[in-house]
């Protein structure tokens, strides 16, 4: 500061400087990381898709001989800010499942007025189905979602869009980044944890998301498939 500025005209031009430097730091951590996470994304994927191309074509062969099916089941997910995607599972129920389905919300595991779906010892799941649900193998054709960018490794998973127009405000935040894979409440418990506190827990993840607790996220999924609690 020179001799003849005084101290009331340099606050406001440090302040500007200052606000200027938040910006850009802010503008730089926003960009950074969904640039990183998409990296560690394409870093893992690409040879995960090599090793699982022989497994994947088994399972699938097994999921068409046993009642001559459709391999996969397609479904529209909402996913980043509100907008739709396909996504992919190996079929795991049988080919009328959605017909039937109506007829089992009264036994819905989240309650029958609740905004998801979820039922142990459901009576559509074939026996296959049964044993790549507890494996959490009926999974991995969304890794095709993840090459594409609608989905990430790790983030909320994506609701259907029955499910999405029932979601309070709270509840929309968890469109506010990129679904995934693997999320925060699927290592603790999956199906067992009531649908308000996996809203909190992916509001929680999302308020704090980093890459390292990506990786860690990332680090507690195989243990948790392994132990299977919550998969049905």
């Amino acid at each position: 500061m020179s001799k003849n500025q005084s101290p009331e005209l340099s606050a406001p031009i440090t302040n500007r400087l200052r606000a200027r430097r938040d910006r850009l730091v802010w503008l730089w951590s926003t960009r950074k990381f969904p640039l990183l996470k998409r990296l560690l994304d394409l870093a893992l994927i690409l040879p995960a898709l090599l090793v699982l191309a022989v497994p994947l074509l088994i399972v699938a062969l097994a999921i068409k001989l046993y009642d001559r099916g459709p391999v996969l089941f397609w479904q529209q997910r909402v996913g980043l800010n509100g907008r739709t995607f396909r996504f992919p599972k190996f079929r795991s129920m049988c080919v009328n499942a959605e017909a039937v389905r109506a007829a089992l919300l009264a036994k819905n595991q989240h309650g029958s007025e609740g905004v998801t779906f979820k039922m142990k010892h459901d009576p559509r799941i074939t026996p296959i189905g049964r044993l790549i649900r507890r494996t959490s193998i009926d999974e991995l054709p969304q890794l095709w979602c993840v090459l594409r960018g609608d989905m990430s490794l790790v983030g909320p998973r994506p609701p259907l869009p029955s499910e999405v127009s029932r979601y309070t405000m709270l509840e929309r935040q968890r469109l506010s980044v990129v679904p995934g894979l693997t999320c925060i409440w699927q290592v603790n418990g999956r199906s067992e944890i009531p649908f308000p506190q996996q809203v909190r827990m992916d509001i929680d993840y999302i308020q704090n998301r980093s890459m390292g607790a990506d990786v860690k996220l990332l680090a507690k999924t195989l243990p948790a498939v392994i132990r299977g609690r919550g998969a049905y």
